[in-house]
């Protein structure tokens, strides 16, 4: 019963032993693959240490995270370093929110990285790669965000001058329209006066060619129409004026030509 007591003592701290050798020989390959960018290698090692080997160290934690950072792992890693933001190592905690905040940038989520190179300073003041990514990663916000004002301004400058063109367009093609109804006004207004000063001055030209043509001949019967006479009567009046017409001619024959100068006076 003792020499079994003894020899159970005994085979414990030999294993022990081993295991702490294996884990320390592990840790060890586990660096080696990592330094040399074996980064596939190192998370298999590293794996096995916390899986088989039941290893805590919040190192070995903070390697695995690193090494499926590298791996291009980025889900397992931010859940590894999610996992030690509460850890009593300022230098761990610190190390945690910095790569934490590189995996954001990758993501674009700016904002989130700014904050978590933020904490990182937080946790550990002189951590120098978090104070460069920090301020690094401030300017970049600024500058884009300069860089979209000036975008913006652009495009409120170009919308303001396609505004005013726009404007400029529908102010000329309005003063083009009014002009062109303007002119057809004009014009109309000018070809009416024309056109009534033309008639005006056929009517004077036909006033006065009629003023100039003699009246038409009217025949005889016309005439005696006109006097309201039928020809009977004009021919016994006729007649009558050839008869007194050759009376007086005969009348004229009977007197003496010229009469002897007396001395008296023809009275």
């Amino acid at each position: 019963m003792n020499l079994i007591l003894v020899l159970f003592l005994f085979i414990n701290p030999v294993n022990d032993l081993n295991k702490t050798s294996e884990i320390n020989a592990l840790k060890k390959e586990a660096k080696t693959a990592y330094t040399n960018g074996n980064f596939e290698e190192a998370v298999l090692k590293y794996e096995k240490l916390v899986s088989e080997y039941a290893v805590q160290d919040e190192n070995v934690l903070l390697n695995l995270a690193n090494a499926h950072y590298k791996n291009e792992n980025a889900e397992k890693a931010m859940e590894l370093y999610t996992s030690l933001y509460e850890s009593k190592d300022q230098s761990i905690r610190s190390a945690a929110y910095n790569q934490s905040g590189l995996l954001a940038h990758q993501q674009q989520k700016k904002e989130d990285a700014l904050e978590l190179f933020k904490e990182a300073m937080k946790a550990k003041s002189d951590n120098e790669a978090a104070r460069f990514n920090y301020t690094k990663l401030k300017k970049e916000i600024e500058e884009e965000k300069e860089q979209e004002q000036q975008n913006e301004d652009k495009k409120d400058e170009e919308n303001k001058d396609k505004k005013d063109n726009k404007q400029n367009q529908e102010n000329k093609e309005k003063e083009d329209k009014e002009k062109s109804e303007k002119e057809q006004e004009q014009e109309k207004q000018q070809g009416d006066e024309n056109k009534e000063e033309q008639e005006q001055q056929e009517q004077e030209q036909q006033e006065q060619e009629g003023e100039e043509q003699e009246p038409p001949q009217q025949s005889p019967a016309e005439k005696l129409k006109e006097m309201n006479m039928s020809e009977e009567k004009a021919q016994m009046i006729l007649e009558a004026m050839k008869n007194n017409e050759i009376q007086y001619i005969q009348q004229n024959k009977k007197k003496p030509q010229s009469r002897a100068d007396d001395g008296k006076p023809d009275w």
